[in-house]
């Protein structure tokens, strides 16, 4: 019987507003390269820099390295992005953008999918959590989400120092929820961080596509909306 479900927040329960795309292209507009900037080539932009993300928080989490290490990352996570709308550039180049984008107005903001679904799985009785990559506490991730009246906490990077896909991350949510493993679902957009990561605990996984980066995924259930989250839970 499960009695505990956890998520991811980036991509699973909230994105940027504005939107990637519409950050993206404004300053590139600032670059002279707007017009180079699409919807699809944004997507799959961030799917490899999300990837890459993955991989090099496993090795050592982007929290604990050096000022140039930390711009090195950012520099080649920016040029993923841009390689995904078929631009070539420096990583260089491409750090000097991320860091204009790091100016612009932008803020996390739930889908619009994701109260009606928390609301019915509160009305289950289950106990909902937060896991993120975040550095933030978990308290003030939750406020500033709004989401105060349906997750009852938050595991960030943050505030534990624990990074998915480390087991440990997923093992400090279900001591806050006091439920065993296989009592316990993760939804994540994330197949390496969210998904493994949950499996080497023994928690069940169930990915979210939002942006259809995985179709063929057939590791564990995936869904594209939230709306379709509680059919599978039982």
């Amino acid at each position: 019987m499960i009695r505990a479900v956890f998520f991811d927040v980036y991509g699973t329960i909230a994105g940027w507003n504005p939107s990637r795309y519409q950050l993206q292209k404004r300053v590139w507009a600032k670059f002279g390269l707007a017009d180079d900037i699409t919807p699809e080539g944004i997507l799959r932009g961030y799917a490899n820099a999300d990837a890459f993300m993955t991989a090099e928080n496993a090795v050592r989490p982007i929290r604990e390295r050096s000022l140039k290490d930390t711009d090195a990352f950012f520099g080649e996570y920016q040029r993923l992005i841009l390689e995904g709308c078929g631009i070539t550039t420096t990583q260089e180049r491409a750090l000097a953008v991320f860091k204009r984008l790091q100016q612009e107005s932008y803020g996390l903001h739930p889908f619009d999918d994701v109260a009606p679904t928390l609301a019915t799985l509160r009305e289950r009785g289950l106990t909902l959590g937060l896991i993120s990559n975040i550095d933030q506490r978990g308290s003030e991730l939750i406020d500033s989400l709004g989401l105060g009246d349906y997750v009852d906490f938050a595991v960030t990077s943050g505030e534990t120092g624990l990074a998915k896909p480390d087991p440990a991350a997923f093992r400090a949510a279900l001591r806050k929820a006091d439920a065993a493993p296989n009592e316990s679902i993760m939804v994540g957009d994330q197949p390496e961080s969210d998904i493994l990561g949950a499996m080497w605990v023994g928690i069940t996984p169930i990915l979210i596509d939002r942006d259809g980066n995985h179709p063929q995924y057939d590791a564990c259930p995936r869904i594209t909306s939230l709306y379709q989250l509680p059919p599978l839970i039982e």
